[in-house]
């Protein structure tokens, strides 16, 4: 007997969640080298904190000043190639008709929250898929959390159980360790709730779009 249409999720949105490299001691080894780079970054990138100052208060990024660092640094590049990887998997996933090989990393920048620092909720336009690489995460670093895109649309439903089934939930928390990455689709918004680790949490963000 055929499964009921109208008992099927329908509309998915799926985010891809997993350790970028296999092999451990490359991870750990990469995860080290891109620390190193990004703590290199954030103490020479003036104009970086001058944006940051002013749009991201107890936060520093390098979006505003220097965000192809694929394209200036032999470990951000084996970065992005790692990444391809997962990128056709998470195509895959999603039933497109596009293949890694159609897409490029367009622009790849660093991350750091120190305590109390939040980025608040936003997509990426213009691109068509994004993500973020973990280099520190602290304890008590504040996950990214992805909301719902149907989220304007519910006027009035009514509030969804504690323990409703995943994809039910109206947000998702995704608690990450150093040498994770996350992807998901440029249009879905997502933040960094208020960061209470004293340690900063440090990671890469990047886009994918048509070659």
């Amino acid at each position: 007997m055929a499964k009921n249409l109208y008992q099927s999720p329908l509309f998915a949105t799926q985010v891809y969640h997993g350790k970028l490299i296999a092999n451990s001691k490359k991870l750990i080894q990469l995860v080290k080298d891109i620390k190193k780079e990004s703590l290199q970054i954030l103490n020479i990138d003036e104009q970086g904190h001058v944006w940051s100052e002013k749009n991201y208060p107890n936060g520093y990024t390098s979006y505003s000043s220097q965000d192809k660092l694929h394209k200036m640094s032999s470990t951000f590049t084996e970065l992005d190639k790692h990444i391809q990887a997962h990128v056709q998997k998470f195509l895959k996933s999603l039933d497109y008709n596009a293949q890694s090989s159609d897409l490029k990393m367009t622009e790849c920048w660093v991350n750091v929250m120190t305590q109390n620092a939040v980025h608040s909720a936003h997509s990426h336009p213009g691109s068509v898929l994004s993500g973020t690489f973990y280099v520190a995460m602290p304890k008590d670093a504040s996950p990214l959390k992805f909301q719902d895109p149907r989220l304007s649309h519910f006027m009035n439903a009514p509030t969804v159980k504690s323990n409703a089934k995943i994809q039910n939930q109206r947000f998702l928390t995704i608690n990450s360790k150093p040498g994770d990455l996350i992807l998901f689709e440029s249009w879905l918004m997502h933040e960094v709730p208020l960061n209470i680790s004293k340690e900063p949490r440090i990671s890469v963000s990047f886009n994918y779009d048509w070659k």
